[in-house]
């Protein structure tokens, strides 16, 4: 059996499925669950060739993988490291979005000093890091005197997690802020002196159209990407329709990803093939958040929910849409629990949104489609590419996703390392501070 730990110079994974979707460049046979039976060859820290099964025989010592499910390095394109494990000093009793912004907010007032939010954030990225993730999009409450900790301290993340986990940033402001000139020039000059990107998040206001004109108007500008949370808590909300429109009266190139989208799922057939088809034609990306607005939608007292809080990710996608699942929230009031493993999210969203029978190239929405949105090289198996893989026992799909405690293996550039999560015990003294 090799050591993992300290493998050989070059060895092969043999016997390996890996979902045919996240080995683009290969043209392989896939299965009915979209699996190809490959040999992957390791040399040093990066992957030296990709055959099928049984194939490199010659190309260092062989570790039978028995037909075991292997991962690319995870692309977790929508989370907020800013907030995250604050639940224990600042739960939100009724479980509502009400709820979780009043819970946050003072949180955020009372707590969020540069040490309490560096310690947080550098724990989501030990937990992310050891379910095998290898880049991370934020984004940072961005409102107030307290904005520019966040920045800091996501500049100093950046660089200590530098060569582990790739991050991206986005200014994360209400709508109506965005028309205090003040306000939102003072977040462009923190997105342009930290790489970030513009974000808001949007709701039913009168002021819906003149702010996002003011987005357009600065990602045009200043050459920003744009990265918005739409619809999400009204069911009356038309943002995502509207967003689309301005894009394409614009002739917007710019990358906008659309994160949450749920009212389109109450809206009316008619409605949603309008929508849809602007925002495939704008070239419109989208993140659905299934776990964090499962918990929060449609959350009434002795009431059972009835809106399910996923966007249409499967008219989406048959349209060429860009579809993609993410992380959101971890242990916060906006979301109990979590704990940033993309495993979980898709196992999740499979059992949401009925991502399976076929399962086709679903995998990708945690892969290879984050990865292309925010152009890093990550997501996919290739030739010459880092071997940052993760293995599991299971010989398939359907093996994988209903046995939730399965164990992995996470090689980073060839090797094992530690999946161990954090202690929640490394917080307690940060949780003993009042909201």
């Amino acid at each position: 059996m090799l050591d993992l730990k300290a493998p050989p110079a070059a060895f092969v994974l043999g016997n390996a499925r890996v979902p045919a979707c996240l080995v683009p460049a290969l043209a392989v046979q896939a299965d009915a669950e979209g699996l190809a039976a490959l040999d992957i060859a390791l040399e040093g820290t990066r992957i030296a060739r990709i055959a099928p099964a049984g194939t490199l025989m010659d190309a260092g010592p062989r570790l039978d993988r028995q037909g075991g499910l292997v991962l690319p390095g995870l692309v977790d394109i929508h989370t907020h490291l800013d907030k995250g494990f604050i639940w224990k000093r600042a739960p939100n009793p009724d479980g509502s979005f009400e709820g979780a912004l009043r819970a946050v907010n003072a949180d955020r007032t009372a707590n969020w000093s540069e040490e309490d939010i560096s310690r947080r954030f550098d724990f989501a990225l030990r937990c992310a890091y050891a379910h095998g993730t290898v880049a991370i999009r934020t984004h940072l409450d961005s409102d107030g005197p307290r904005a520019a900790t966040a920045w800091k301290v996501f500049a100093q993340m950046r660089e200590a997690w530098r060569g582990r986990i790739e991050l991206q940033g986005v200014g994360l402001t209400a709508i109506d802020s965005v028309l205090d000139p003040a306000a939102f020039a003072g977040l462009i000059d923190l997105l342009r002196a930290h790489g970030g990107l513009l974000g808001s998040y949007t709701y039913v206001t009168p002021n819906l159209e003149a702010g996002l004109a003011r987005l357009f108007d600065a990602t045009e500008r200043f050459g920003l990407g744009l990265d918005l949370h739409v619809d999400e808590r009204d069911r009356e909300g038309r943002g995502l329709d509207l967003l689309a429109r301005m894009a394409l009266e614009r002739r917007f190139e710019g990358p906008i990803l659309a994160g949450h989208c749920c009212a389109l799922a109450v809206k009316d057939t008619d409605e949603i093939d309008r929508t849809l088809d602007r925002v495939a034609q704008a070239g419109i990306s989208v993140v659905s958040l299934p776990m964090c607005n499962h918990y929060l939608q449609d959350r009434q007292a002795g009431r059972t929910p009835r809106w399910r809080g996923v966007t249409l990710l499967t008219e989406m996608k048959a349209r060429g849409i860009p579809v993609m699942v993410a992380s959101d929230n971890a242990r916060d009031p906006f979301f109990a629990y979590g704990d940033l493993d993309l495993v979980e999210v898709y196992r999740e969203a499979t059992r949401i949104a009925h991502l399976d029978h076929p399962h086709g190239d679903w995998p990708a929405s945690i892969a290879h489609t984050p990865a292309t949105h925010m152009g890093v090289a990550a997501g996919t198996l290739a030739e010459g590419a880092r071997a940052d893989v993760s293995l599991f026992p299971a010989r398939g799909l359907n093996e994988w996703l209903s046995r939730p405690a399965m164990d992995r293996i996470v090689l980073r550039g060839g090797r094992a390392i530690d999946t161990t999560p954090p202690d929640y015990a490394e917080l307690d003294d940060l949780m003993e501070r009042p909201a």
